[in-house]
């Protein structure tokens, strides 16, 4: 008894949890085996496709001499700046939403534990949240570049030790960007603020980071010249003071034997983690109080705009968005009621809207710069290909938002669905009219970061007309895809969209839109753009994508239809 008082509430908290995660996993496995056996498959057959397109990448690049080094080294310190940023994103949203938007927090604020414990613990798993699918992606690049290099057996160990200690120092400036941004969002020069650094990051991206062409009067010159001046916008990731820099440095230095040298940047990297964490862990938890009280009693927020507000109460009026809804009187009260009602949900969720915008967003930049190389582009292969890769990650960043915001919405609806059922409208029309509202949002977006995409690769219209339909096609799919089995697979307890997609239905949705998105794009990039050009090749291609998108969009729709009738019955 003695020695449980002496526990550490923090210790406590992360036993608990573990044992809980233990518990729901070995659930789910006695549960599903269907499910256990298709993430299984999805993670193995992920990690080898992706170890095999690596080994064999830096194997091609490791054959040019003195070329080789060099191109691998940047190609390393631009993936970790990158992945750093986008860590640093992903803290953010995700421990602000942790912090203060997390019924567990809610919770263990009236129990007497110590602030500083309660922000410890939401650090932690914070940052363990936002950095798995980090360690998922670079396990089997690590893996391939040790394996073309020829590394001894401890160079793993030690790159296992170095990533752990760079995940903590995005986790650690998201949790301070994310207490500043709950102190702090409510005041209109904070808002502003925020605005301005967005687009002038925005305009740095666009404007000056630009690929440097090449010329014939560089052709002409040394080829590590020509290189470098070809990567001359990727110095920025070999800055000294940046992270990446550190891990990067110390990785291929102990990969080539200069130990001393990659011990000097692994102790840089460890006392930047020991100091700002020890700063995080010992003082953000009174910080932490403060802007908890500051969001949690907070009425209402100027930062969102009075074009989604709910009209005040008082006498009877329309709001911004119901004036426009209003707009559309070819449909009946109801159905407008209910997608006001859902895009109004959707903004007040910081989270799922601020993630919707990082991911698109990310994307509109990437198509934006095309223009810096397109003319580099003349044989029309490439171009092809370009377009169809475009095509894939346009459709890869739709499959992630509709698994995880469109597949969570009729669960979400929760215990409130008998009232739904009991209603005139009824429980099919509310589905339907769900999946139109996210079919037709999600398409104003992907078909205009498609469109332009073709339009800077100076595609002509009959091109740019025809990945327009491609790309419909896929949004009218994956829509269909994630609505119906969202109403197949639902988990009406629960109210965090998030643990709603970890299901097995969420877990079958993100597969089955990765499968069909991989298959769609082979089908139609060898059918209808491959070596052996042929009319008759062309068109089965294309029926083939229409079939199998009826199938992935249309089957499940109608099944979780039909399922709706035993929840009305």
């Amino acid at each position: 008894m003695f020695s449980q008082l002496k526990t550490s509430p923090l210790l406590l908290l992360l036993r608990v949890n573990a044992t809980n995660s233990w518990r729901r996993l070995l659930a789910v496995r006695d549960q599903s085996r269907l499910l256990t056996g298709i993430i299984a498959v999805f993670v193995i057959g992920y990690l080898a496709l992706s170890f095999w397109l690596f080994y064999y990448a830096l194997k091609f690049i490791a054959k040019f001499p003195g070329l080789g080094a060099v191109l691998t080294e940047r190609l390393l310190f631009v993936l970790f700046a990158f992945l750093f940023g986008l860590l640093l994103l992903s803290n953010l949203v995700i421990g602000y939403t942790n912090l203060f938007r997390n019924r567990e927090t809610a919770f263990l604020m009236t129990l007497p534990v110590s602030t500083e414990t309660i922000f410890r613990w939401k650090f932690i798993e914070s940052t363990l949240l936002a950095s798995w699918a980090f360690l998922f992606l670079i396990a089997p690049l690590l893996a391939a570049f040790g394996l073309v290099r020829d590394v001894p057996w401890h160079f793993y160990l030690v790159t296992m030790v170095l990533i752990g200690l760079f995940i903590m120092l995005p986790g650690i400036a998201g949790a301070w960007l994310a207490i500043l941004v709950g102190r702090f969002l409510d005041r209109r020069i904070f808002q502003v603020a925020i605005m301005a650094v967005a687009i002038g990051l925005l305009a740095l991206v666009t404007f000056w980071w630009k690929a440097n062409p090449a010329t014939d009067e560089m052709l002409d010159k040394r080829t590590l010249q020509a290189l470098d001046q070809m990567l001359a916008k990727t110095r920025f990731t070999m800055l000294p003071f940046l992270p990446s820099y550190w891990l990067s440095s110390a990785v291929l230095q102990w990969a080539e034997g200069v130990f001393r040298g990659a011990v000097f940047f692994a102790l840089v990297l460890l006392s930047n983690t020991l100091f700002f964490g020890g700063i995080a862990f010992t003082r953000l938890g009174s910080l932490f109080y403060g802007t908890a009280s500051a969001v949690q009693s907070r009425t209402g927020s100027s930062f969102k705009s009075s074009f989604l507000r709910a009209p005040k109460n008082g006498p009877p009026a329309l709001g911004s968005l119901e004036k426009i809804a209003a707009k559309f009187s070819w449909f009946d009260r109801a159905t407008l009621a209910l997608a006001v009602k859902d895009v109004r949900m959707f903004w007040r969720d910081t989270t799922q809207w601020g993630q919707t915008v990082m991911l698109f967003g990310l994307l509109g930049v990437y198509i934006i710069n095309l223009r810096n190389f397109t003319h580099q582009l003349t044989s029309p292969f490439w171009i092809n290909l370009v377009a169809f890769l475009n095509l894939g990650a346009c459709s890869l960043n739709l499959a992630t938002v509709t698994t995880r915001f469109v597949f969570p919405q009729f669960s979400l609806e929760g215990r409130r669905l008998w009232i739904i059922g009991m209603s005139p409208m009824g429980l099919e029309r509310v589905v339907k009219t769900k999946y139109w509202l996210s079919s037709a949002l999600s398409l104003v977006v992907t078909l205009g970061l498609i469109t332009l995409s073709c339009w800077l690769l100076g595609m002509p219209w009959s091109d740019v007309a025809f990945f327009g339909a491609v790309v419909a096609v896929m949004t009218f799919a994956l829509n269909g895809l994630a609505v119906g089995l969202g109403v197949l697979y639902p988990n009406l307890k629960e109210v965090n969209p998030g643990k709603i997609v970890s299901g097995f239905g969420g877990t079958l949705c993100l597969v089955l839109s990765f499968l069909y998105i991989l298959a769609s794009v082979l089908l139609l990039g060898f059918g209808t753009a491959g070596l052996h050009a042929r009319a008759s090749w062309a068109l089965e291609s294309v029926i083939g994508f229409v079939l199998l998108s009826f199938v992935i969009g249309w089957v499940p729709l109608k099944l979780g239809l039909r399922v709706l009738k035993n929840f009305e019955a």
